[in-house]
């Protein structure tokens, strides 16, 4: 009886990350292109009820919607430890290149890059924003074409309010107004930063991350 518990026991340790290695590959496949998955857990018959101890991805794109990334976040909260890189993605409208995200326990981290020819691409004709300054957990942009009704530049800033990534203008008259970027019920998020970075070919470039947690 010992024996033949020991050895089901064996093949599920074999079998059962397989199975699951193969699911997610489906799920997160139904937005782009997954090159690997790789999943680990001890005992592996935990994956029966949803944990693992890791699980690592790398996707040659995607494209996703907020909605849907905030969808595969929650999913995931059993898993330990993961990692997922693509580079390219579309999250959204925003293009994005060198994407990496990653779970440790309830914390949570993204860093992508970005052109500035993605961001204007992102937009409404005619709008504009450029990176002013990043500090605190904020980054402020300055922002042209219409931005909260009015058809002049404005600087606004981008910040972590409540779990949610929400901009806000500068200015005695304007700092009522604010526009919510990302909410989504399960992500709680803390802090946004950018930095200019030289691109490929010498054109703007901006590296953008963003901290946050599962609640």
């Amino acid at each position: 009886m010992v024996g033949a518990i020991a050895l089901v026991l064996a093949l599920a340790q074999v079998v059962l990350p397989r199975i699951a290695a193969s699911r997610i590959r489906a799920r997160v496949g139904k937005y782009g292109t997954v090159e690997s998955v790789s999943v680990t857990a001890w005992p592996a018959v935990k994956l029966l009820w949803g944990s693992a101890d890791s699980v690592t991805v790398s996707a040659k794109s995607l494209r996703i919607s907020p909605a849907q990334t905030a969808k595969l976040l929650w999913e995931a909260r059993g898993v330990n430890d993961m990692e997922l890189t693509a580079p390219s993605a579309r999250e959204g409208q925003l293009g994005l290149s060198d994407v990496s995200f990653a779970k440790h326990g309830k914390a949570l981290s993204a860093h992508a890059r970005m052109t500035a020819a993605d961001v204007r691409a992102a937009l409404p004709t005619g709008f504009d924003v450029q990176l002013v300054k990043s500090e605190g957990g904020e980054v402020e942009v300055r922002a042209s074409g219409g931005l909260f009704g009015i058809g002049a530049a404005v600087d606004a800033v981008a910040s972590a309010h409540e779990g949610k990534l929400i901009v806000r203008p500068r200015g005695l008259l304007l700092e009522g107004l604010q526009l919510t970027l990302f909410s989504a019920p399960h992500i709680y998020v803390e802090s946004v930063s950018a930095s200019a970075v030289t691109g490929p070919a010498g054109g703007s470039t901006y590296r953008m991350a963003m901290l946050a947690s599962l609640r």
